[in-house]
Order: structure tokens, then C-alpha cells, then sequence
């Protein structure tokens, strides 16, 4: 099969604001930027380099209507530190109804933009 999946686009209000919040948290380099939109991709010559989907920001004038349909899920080593981490960079924890068992914290970028940050559980 000759079909991959190239980017993942966000859509923002402020693609530079958010692209930069991403930028600091995975540690991706920013390999485009146009007034309207930014890409990300894994570092140069990282496991993730050519295979990892880019991230693609890309500015719209209209809100998000109702709960977005995908999202990010992050593996990180130290859930609480990553946690913490990204809160520093302006991400910040979400109530969405999740139970008291939950393994994984929702948070969400400075945009509103949902993703979860998974707790890695040892064999």
C-alpha cells in the first residue's frame, strides 16, 4: 500500500501561540511557517523522523463547535513530571466526566485543544 498519513492538522485561532506550546512540549522542530500556518516534525534523524505524521497548524476564524472528534494521546516516562511540565508551558488539566479510575490525565493546550497524557503501566 502507498498510502501514509502526513499530518495531522490543528485547526487555531493563533497557529504561532500554539504551534510554539507544542513545540516545547514534544520538542519538534518547525519546518514551515506561512501567515496562516506552522508544521512541526520530530527531530532531525530521530526514530520519529520521516515516520511520525507532522503537525500541521493552521489558522480558522470559526470556534469549535461541541467536542472534537480526535485527539492526542502522549506516552510520556513520568506521567506526573510531564504533567506538571506541561502546565508550566501553559496547558492546563480537563474535567470532561472521566472517573476516579482513570489512569490518564485530559488536559488541554492553551486553545482549548484536547489531549490526554497516558500513564505508562509496568509489566
Amino acid at each position: 500500500m502507498t498510502l501514509r498519513i502526513q499530518n495531522l492538522t490543528i485547526d487555531c485561532h493563533d497557529p504561532y501561540a500554539v504551534a510554539a506550546f507544542w513545540q516545547s512540549a514534544l520538542g519538534w522542530r518547525r519546518t514551515q511557517e506561512e501567515p496562516d500556518e506552522i508544521i512541526l516534525e520530530p527531530p532531525a534523524g530521530s526514530p520519529q523522523d520521516g515516520v511520525a505524521p507532522d503537525l500541521l497548524f493552521q489558522r480558522v476564524p470559526d470556534p469549535t463547535a461541541g467536542k472534537i472528534r480526535m485527539h492526542l494521546d502522549l506516552r510520556p516516562d513520568d506521567q506526573q513530571a510531564e504533567v506538571d511540565r506541561l502546565i508550566s508551558l501553559g496547558a492546563k488539566k480537563v474535567d470532561i466526566g472521566q472517573g476516579p479510575d482513570t489512569t490518564w490525565v485530559v488536559m488541554a493546550d492553551p486553545e482549548g485543544n484536547e489531549f490526554c497524557v497516558l500513564k505508562v503501566l509496568t509489566q
